[in-house]
């Protein structure tokens, strides 16, 4: 059974206190929501405290087995097989510029293919990715350095590790995410359940490209290769009841977003029946035209508005939304991420983006679904 319901969303953020039952902010997006016969929507209890407020999105997610090992173990991604390299020097990232120049010139030359009837007028596409491996390994963060960072959870393309580079990203293209032109790879910090200490993978994890705003004037496609960081992993403060950038328990009908109760320490909503947990991470939406990377890995990003790009950042980009799905319902004793096992908080909840798509497969849905404003899945039109 499916059932589709339409919720227009706010301009701007507001309390998370007023988005109970089927209303969420995000900049300017509308919502689509879709609901299966597992009865799971989607609904935004939580926000980047780095960006915008954030709109609910539900739809279909695949279920993927989660690992039980112990959260000391590192484990190998299958298709992996590249030796240790020597340790890349973190800072600026310039963009190639005949590389750009190229991929802006194909786009403008572009033709929109011609609209399907019935197709919605939500500005996004989108990659929908399973569970890959988990590695202390931060390819952004700490190039170079396996086992330097805390334990990630990948998502995406399967051979990324610590020495992973834009050129791996384009030659080695298995991955869990659908579309197969997607190469990149996507990750956050391991959820591990606090009484067991065994990790708690994602179940469902769904890359939205899309406008933020109410118009999409100027768009222009991602460059490959670009890395982004939304979040802010040493945010390390408690999450209670009604507190921003927390996780959720999402579901159809009636409900407390918050939970039906919390974990003993208050930062860990225990979802009501049928619900389980989710969490929303918005990425910034303009570029600075300039660089792959920053040392911080968000200075060459940042948030625009309904009326553009700031003026150091003027690229106008599809936003990314990280809309993750864990198969669990909450415990009293609650959860932690790896990014803070003492506090068990949430808000060090963040996400890393290394983006490679196909250039001309990133041209044509930037132009047809986000440029048009239309509603696009994982290989078109919807």
């Amino acid at each position: 059974m499916l059932l589709r319901v339409s919720i227009t969303a706010l301009p701007e953020p507001e309390s998370r206190r007023s988005k109970r039952g089927l209303a969420a902010a995000l900049g300017g997006a509308a919502v689509v929501a879709v609901v299966v016969g597992a009865v799971a929507v989607h609904l935004n209890g939580s926000s980047s405290s780095d960006g915008p407020d954030l709109a609910s999105k539900a739809a279909p997610i695949v279920a993927t087995a989660s690992s039980a090992a112990p959260p000391a173990t590192r484990t190998t991604p299958p298709a992996s097989t590249k030796p240790a390299t020597k340790p890349a020097e973190p800072g600026w990232i310039p963009v190639d510029p005949k590389a750009w120049q190229a991929q802006v010139a194909a786009f403008k030359a572009r033709k929109t293919d011609p609209v399907p009837a019935g197709v919605g007028d939500k500005p996004e596409f989108r990659a929908d990715c399973t569970y890959s491996h988990r590695l202390a390994d931060d390819p952004i963060v700490f190039p170079g350095l396996p086992g330097a960072s805390h334990m990630h959870s990948f998502v995406g393309n399967k051979a990324v590790d610590a020495a992973t580079t834009a050129a791996d990203l384009i030659k080695f293209t298995a991955s869990t995410c659908k579309p197969i032109v997607d190469h990149s790879s996507y990750w956050v910090p391991t959820l591990y359940d606090a009484a067991t200490r065994k990790p708690v993978e994602t179940t469902g994890f769904r890359v939205y490209y899309r406008s933020i705003r109410n118009n999409s004037t100027g768009t222009m496609p991602i460059p490959t290769g670009l890395r982004m960081i939304a979040g802010d992993a040493k945010k390390k403060v408690p999450t209670p009841r009604g507190a921003q950038g927390q996780f959720y328990c999402a579901f159809y009908g009636p409900g407390d977003l918050d939970g039906i109760a919390r974990s003993t320490n208050g930062n860990w909503p225990i979802c009501g029946e049928p619900a389980t947990l989710h969490f929303m991470l918005q990425f910034p939406d303009c570029w600075d035209g300039k660089n792959l990377d920053s040392p911080n890995h968000k200075d060459h990003i940042a948030y625009g508005s309904d009326s553009g790009c700031p003026k150091d950042h003027p690229v106008r980009m599809p936003a990314l939304t990280f809309d993750i799905q864990y198969g669990v319902k909450g415990t009293a004793q609650g959860y932690y991420l790896s990014s803070d096992p003492a506090g068990k908080s949430a808000s060090s909840m963040h996400g890393d983006a290394f983006l490679m798509w196909d250039a001309d497969a990133m041209n044509k849905r930037t132009k047809d679904c986000v440029l048009q404003r239309r509603t696009c899945g994982n290989d078109g039109y919807l």
